[in-house]
């Protein structure tokens, strides 16, 4: 059973098709890579998924942990444990990390955190990421670097516990010792939780540091070529513009 399968997706933006007859699918414990050229819809991948209101499915449909949730609202489709680290990260003045952590695994779990081992894990997290043990009372992503969001992103990951993990192009802002950090908590979290995870990206540098096996390329909002880590080896060295803007995914793996 895949933890994600996306079907026959066709998502519209103000009237604007972005997305036709979208299909992937991901297993528990496997990571996915999308690539393409900028513009052509891989981050409405990750928004419509999440379920942004400014995205418009229009045909198709999303399936995650067998049960459609493509009529879903955001806050519940984050219960049932989809989790997005966003390109940009933005703050929340005045809201605590340990404050925003503990509401929302309250309202999922439907109990109250103890707190002792609620701070203890999370000082292990912050201690884990190298960043100070302050972030976990400071406001959200207030006053805080690109990196430093990021590793906060994935602090909150370990901390809620997700099936899927969408990583929009998660190394921008990243120098390569906070990559490298941020890449080894993953791995770690992946190999732990048996977690699925799609990830937005234009560097191959990242597919090797967290090892993905399964490559997607989209041009004109479809994928159009599907391989391993061969493919992102192509397009490091001859770009975009020598794979047709033809949909290659065959009609088996639509109908797996």
């Amino acid at each position: 059973m895949y933890m994600l399968k996306i079907v026959n997706l066709s998502v519209d933006i103000e009237n604007k098709n972005i997305l036709h007859d979208f299909n992937l699918n991901i297993n528990k414990g496997e990571i996915h890579a999308i690539m393409g050229p900028n513009g052509i819809g891989k981050s409405t991948i990750c928004k419509t998924i999440m379920g942004d209101e400014n995205y418009t499915i229009t045909s198709g449909d999303i399936i995650f942990d067998a049960e459609s949730i493509k009529d879903m609202p955001v806050n519940e489709r984050s219960q049932k444990g989809i989790y997005l680290v966003s390109q940009n990260p933005i703050e929340v003045p005045g809201v605590s990390n340990a404050e925003m952590l503990r509401t929302a695994i309250s309202a999922r779990t439907g109990k109250n955190v103890p707190i002792f081992e609620f701070n203890k894990k999370l000082e292990n997290i912050c201690d884990e990421l190298k960043v100070p043990r302050s972030f976990i009372h400071r406001g959200i992503n207030e006053g805080m670097s690109g990196g430093e969001r990021k590793k906060c992103e994935v602090m909150h990951l370990w901390m809620l516990e997700p099936k899927l993990i969408i990583l929009d192009e998660l190394d921008s802002g990243l120098d390569v010792d906070s990559l490298n950090v941020v890449c080894d908590s993953l791995n770690k979290y992946i190999k732990t939780h048996d977690a699925a995870v799609l990830i937005i990206t234009h560097h191959k540098l990242l597919i090797d540091k967290l090892n993905v096996k399964h490559i997607h390329i989209i041009k004109d909002g479809t994928i159009v070529k599907s391989g391993g880590k061969e493919l992102a080896d192509l397009i490091e060295n001859e770009g975009y513009s020598n794979i047709p803007s033809t949909n290659r995914v065959s009609d088996e793996e639509k109908n797996e």
